[in-house]
């Protein structure tokens, strides 16, 4: 039985008449692998997990923290929560068969698990009060926000009817949806929120909001990526591992330090994902150990006293960060120390976050120059890139560290004889994202603007020099959409062609191509495109030395 006990600004937590403390991680490893971690998650000091989701597939999960002396905290989604199929866009004033079927749904899986010894709580949605402003605006987003916590109320006093013996909490993004939950939905028990950076602002939220309701923090930690200042190439700069791991220590001092309102917390993440999210906030990304999971594990009182620590990585920088070469070396350095004096190993790995949403990381290669530096060839596509150092000791723990840097065309010597030279396509888009796209945009000498061709392979491009010219190199500079197959052709006449470069293995990024010619017109003609869109040329150079 677990019960809010307490009164006005002196509550607490209570399983079987014990007071509790929610010393907690969010849950990331599958169900099938909870038996695997879950007795790592008891020696971190931990007591409870929380979940988003509780369906069929959940008494495992539920099974194995029971067995460790976990428990958890049980989730529902609900739309637009920004879990797995729950994005959509629900009108919670008028769509009465969605809101039935979860009347409907939920209720059923507390009647299933609400004698497991497992379960601590109910939390119904996740961050909706705040999402809901993707889908509405102005007046209608008010009575949409008071609608779903109206019907969260019902979720909950369903769920009460069903299950007296645990409480019901709702969790959302920030503390500016309490004013909703205040007015609507009075039969929570308790509050709940996903702090980063701002978590120990909540104490003075709480106080000048009058709320008569005790709170859980169910997502902590260090700064999120919406949080922290953009670094030199305009993307948000990610906080070191010491910062992050100072992060999590922060958060729990300050949701200790809410006594008698504050009932603990789950920091964010028992996670073992490893790309651009699992590296910002896994304790443990692939399954190794960083300086976040011993400063939650000392956090809440694990014993630490025979642990290897991780390596340690600090005054990472990226030479000439701002106009790295395409496809050339560019020079990585750190300070890199293991505190046991445990021999490294060291992997350099980019991902492209900034400019196709990529959470993959891809290794790089790179030559171990010693002491800390590092040479590592760049990618040959155009943009924002970010480049991790990760250092491992060999007993499971791991050092990572990253920064930005910007991949540029390499320079071409001698002199572009297309810029600003008239230009013309097969075909372009006038309309879609970041358009018109003329052909023009492709000799404009900018990197802001592109040519873009319809969604289709036989495409051209094509530039008059104004006179027949010789050259000697050509540079293609490709956006997203590149050619798999194309060639390069000459014309003196604008109409009789002469091949003088085929490829058929494109792999898009910089085409530098070595290629003698002599003509008035030069063509890049697609024959295959390389993905789904069309074609697309950030510019189209053609030099002569």
């Amino acid at each position: 039985m677990v019960k809010v006990t307490g009164s006005q600004g002196a509550w607490q937590l209570t399983v079987d008449g014990a007071p509790y403390t929610v010393k907690g991680l969010t849950w990331g490893p599958s169900v099938a692998d909870a038996g695997q971690y879950m007795p790592d998650v008891k020696s971190m000091g931990v007591n409870t997990i929380r979940t988003w989701g509780t369906d069929a597939t959940t008494k495992p999960l539920l099974d194995s923290a029971a067995a460790n002396g976990i428990k958890v905290i049980a989730g529902f989604w609900l739309q637009p929560g920004g879990g797995p199929g729950s994005g959509g866009c629900v009108n919670y004033l008028t769509d009465t068969a969605y809101k039935n079927d979860m009347l409907a749904e939920f209720p059923k899986w507390v009647e299933a698990y609400k004698d497991h010894e497992g379960v601590l709580m109910w939390n119904v949605g996740n961050e909706s009060v705040l999402g809901l402003q993707n889908c509405y605006s102005g007046e209608e987003l008010e009575r949409q926000r008071d609608a779903y916590t109206t019907f969260v109320n019902e979720v909950a006093k369903k769920i009460h009817a069903v299950d007296p013996n645990h409480p019901v909490t709702s969790t959302d993004a920030w503390t500016g949806a309490w004013p909703y939950y205040k007015k609507n939905a009075p039969d929570l028990d308790l509050y709940a929120v996903n702090s980063y950076d701002a978590v120990c602002d909540i104490r003075a939220t709480w106080e000048s909001g009058g709320y008569d309701k005790p709170y859980i923090v169910t997502e902590g930690g260090p700064a999120g990526e919406w949080e922290v200042p953009d670094d030199a190439n305009g993307i948000p700069d990610e906080p070191s591992d010491v910062a992050k791991a100072e992060g999590y220590q922060r958060a729990w001092d300050c949701v200790e330090g809410h006594q008698g309102v504050s009932l603990g917390a789950t920091l964010f993440h028992y996670g073992t994902e490893y790309d651009f999210g699992g590296v910002w906030f896994n304790l443990l990304p692939a399954g190794q150990k960083r300086l976040s999971y011993y400063a939650v594990k000392e956090a809440y009182g694990g014993d630490t006293s025979g642990d290897n620590t991780p390596p340690v990585i600090s005054g990472m920088t990226v030479d000439n960060a701002s106009a790295v070469e395409a496809g050339k070396p560019f020079t990585l350095k750190a300070s890199v120390s293991d505190p046991d004096g445990d021999a490294l190993t060291h992997q350099v790995l980019v991902n492209s976050k900034y400019i196709d949403d990529s959470g993959q990381l891809t290794d790089a290669d790179f030559i171990d120059r010693g002491e800390g530096t590092f040479e590592v060839t760049a990618p040959d596509r155009l943009g924002v890139w970010k480049v991790y150092l990760k250092s491992t000791d060999g007993k499971g723990n791991v050092g990572i560290e990253t920064k930005s840097f910007t991949v540029v065309p390499p320079k071409v010597d001698g002199v572009n004889l297309a810029s600003g030279k008239p230009a013309e396509a097969s075909s372009y888009q006038p309309d879609s994202v970041g358009c018109p796209c003329p052909a023009s945009n492709a000799v404009d000498g900018s990197f802001d603007t592109r040519w873009a061709s319809e969604w289709a392979d036989q495409q051209w491009i094509q530039v008059d020099l104004g006179a027949t010219t010789s050259f000697d190199h050509v540079q293609l500079a490709w956006e997203a959409a590149y050619a798999k197959g194309y060639t390069v052709q000459t014309s003196d006449n604008g109409q009789d062609w002469n091949t003088v470069h085929t490829e058929t293995a494109g792999n898009g990024g910089i085409d530098d191509i070595q290629v003698t010619g002599n003509a008035r017109y030069v063509r890049v003609s697609t024959s295959e495109r390389g993905t789904p869109w069309g074609y697309s040329l950030y510019e189209f150079g053609v030099y002569r030395s």
